[in-house]
């Protein structure tokens, strides 16, 4: 009979589960059709952090960006810090779980006691010692089983499940944010280097035309006031070079710990960043979206928080358990393991608080009210999503307008120099053009250099906000990678 109300309570078990279903809230009231100035539509959000997005930074083509993105993945103490909590999460969702399953024990004791004398059921005409003083040896096996008739233990599995969900994606969000800030650090870095062989050139340059004034100050051809000018923007060019170096220093100490390396160790030869970034298409679809780790976490966490709130709703039902003990018992441990040693007992029970002071109540609020900030959450990541691809696409078109622009300033600036330079040896002109041609070219030499850099970093930008590598291939189900 008790088999029968088990075996019914568990099929009763297995159909029931209060507290709602979880369906994803729509991501925001207005679904744009397309990003700005994008030839494809919008495809609702479904989470795919999981995809692999493989080592988009070999794009660029660089072979010490693919070593330091290496050196990174194993040394990054930020990333081990983010793979210890998805550890930990991991470990939840197999505490959650194991609710699922009996709890079967065993123990075992040894005691030598005294009863009273003056207990219910004694018997006279016994020495107290020898009546009331004895040993007793138990080795119990307790049996328990919750039977999860309202899905408590189910929804809380689900819980802990969506949130090792949603620690996943955190991780994948930390390897993303890393992986990002290396390349623009990087590309930051290499542009001062190019800033630095611009700098060195026109100082190289100015210390020329110096020497050049002075010669013809000593001639009678150059006043002091053009040697004046000359030394001018010779020492103001050369003031400029501490300050990148101290910058450059600084990117190179971030970059060594990004990559798990003391910074006093740690260097990188100078090199100029040259060619140009790769364009990455305005066309791409939006579904590539939901491949951010921040959007999928944010969803995971709302599915947790809505199985929170079945947990708080079960609260308010009886729990019903079935419970069993069976053993060995004995006053003499010679015969302690016979079979006439034997005990057991095995039924059921149910338990309901009736009075908490309103506890599960305010429990079930709470869970509610904490569902409802991961729905905000959700929607105002989602959105943030939005303003990033849109700033990054914006950034990638304008400062490749800009950087065109400039570099025609550049060619214009150099042949004005030219032009200055020429005038002044034909004693057409004073210092004061010559000066005035100079420093407008370093400042365009030294534009061009920054905005190259930017362009980069605006594509490292675009990647990230894009949830990793944009690489579309069939994958066999329709997905992405």
């Amino acid at each position: 009979m008790l088999c029968g109300l088990a075996l019914a309570s568990l099929a009763l078990a297995a159909g029931c589960a209060v507290g709602p279903n979880y369906q994803r809230p729509s991501a925001v009231t207005t679904m744009p059709a397309t990003y700005a100035g994008a030839v494809s539509g919008w495809k609702t959000a479904t989470p795919r952090a999981h995809l692999p997005k493989g080592a988009w930074w070999e794009v660029f083509g660089d072979a010490e960006l693919n070593r330091l993105e290496a050196e990174a993945a194993t040394a990054n103490q930020d990333l081990k810090a983010a793979a210890a909590r998805f550890a930990q999460a991991r470990a939840a969702a197999d505490v959650a779980r194991s609710g699922l399953f009996p709890r079967i024990g065993v123990s075992a004791t040894a005691t030598r006691q005294r009863d009273s004398a003056n207990r219910p059921l004694s018997q006279t005409g016994q020495a107290a010692d020898e009546a009331y003083t004895y040993n007793n040896f138990t080795v119990p096996f307790d049996f328990s089983y919750e039977l999860d008739m309202w899905g408590r233990v189910r929804r809380s599995v689900e819980s802990a499940q969506a949130s090792l969900q949603s620690s996943a994606a955190d991780l994948e969000g930390v390897k993303l944010a890393i992986s990002a800030e290396i390349a623009v650090d990087y590309f930051t870095l290499r542009a001062l280097d190019a800033e630095k062989v611009a700098l060195l050139a026109s100082v190289q340059a100015y210390r020329k035309s110096l020497e050049l004034t002075r010669n013809r100050r000593a001639g009678g051809i150059a006043t002091d006031l053009d040697v004046a000018q000359a030394e001018t923007v010779l020492r103001t060019a050369s003031a400029q070079l501490p300050g990148i170096d101290l910058t450059r220093a600084k990117f190179e100490h971030a970059l060594a710990t990004l990559t798990g390396q003391p910074a006093p160790l740690f260097r990188l030869a100078d090199r100029p960043l040259n060619g140009e970034p790769p364009i990455i298409p305005p066309e791409l679809p939006s579904a590539l979206l939901e491949r951010r780790p921040d959007v999928a976490s944010a969803e995971r966490r709302m599915a947790a928080a809505n199985a929170d709130i079945g947990v708080a709703t079960a609260a308010f039902y009886p729990t019903v358990r079935l419970n069993g003990l069976a053993g060995l018992q004995s006053i003499d441990a010679g015969v302690l393991f016979n079979w006439p040693s034997r005990f057991w007992a095995v039924g059921p029970s149910l338990s309901l608080p009736l009075f908490e002071g309103f506890q599960r109540k305010a429990n079930l609020r709470l869970a509610k009210a904490a569902y409802e900030e991961t729905v905000a959450d959700y929607r105002g990541t989602v959105l943030r999503a939005f303003l990033e691809v849109e700033d990054n696409l914006s950034a990638q078109r304008f400062l490749s307008d800009e950087h065109d622009q400039e570099r025609a300033a550049l060619r214009s600036a150099r042949k004005q120099l030219e032009i200055a330079n020429n005038q002044y040896r034909g004693g057409l002109v004073s210092y004061l053009q010559v000066a005035t041609a100079q420093t407008v070219s370093l400042e365009r030499e030294l534009a061009v250099a920054s905005l190259r850099g930017q362009r980069f970093a605006a594509a490292v930008a675009l990647v990230k906000s894009l949830g990793g590598g944009w690489k579309i291939a069939d994958n066999g189900d329709g997905g992405h990678q």
